[in-house]
């Protein structure tokens, strides 16, 4: 599997164990166990949407593209700025 099906496919696995639909694809790593893609979600809608909170999900997906492992990280609003 090439890093495009392993972004899709952990978007669809992410999509389909939360219920929402992630913003996008923000990492993506190839390692032993298969592709590890990091996956944004806004978890909670708010208005205005710079104070949404959203999730980074941390997904592993073997070469056929099948679920090896799911993790929330970070959550964090979408105004806020990353330091350190």
């Amino acid at each position: 599997m090439d890093a495009r099906g392993a972004a899709v496919s952990a978007v669809r696995q992410v999509w389909e164990l939360t219920g929402e639909e992630p913003e996008g694809v923000v990492s993506l790593e190839r390692g032993e166990e298969g592709w590890t893609v990091g996956v944004e979600v806004v978890e909670i809608h708010r208005v205005p949407d710079t104070t949404d909170v959203l999730a980074l999900y941390r997904v592993t997906v073997d070469d056929h593209g099948e679920l090896v492992s799911y993790r929330r990280g970070k959550r964090y609003s979408r105004g806020g700025s990353e330091e350190g």
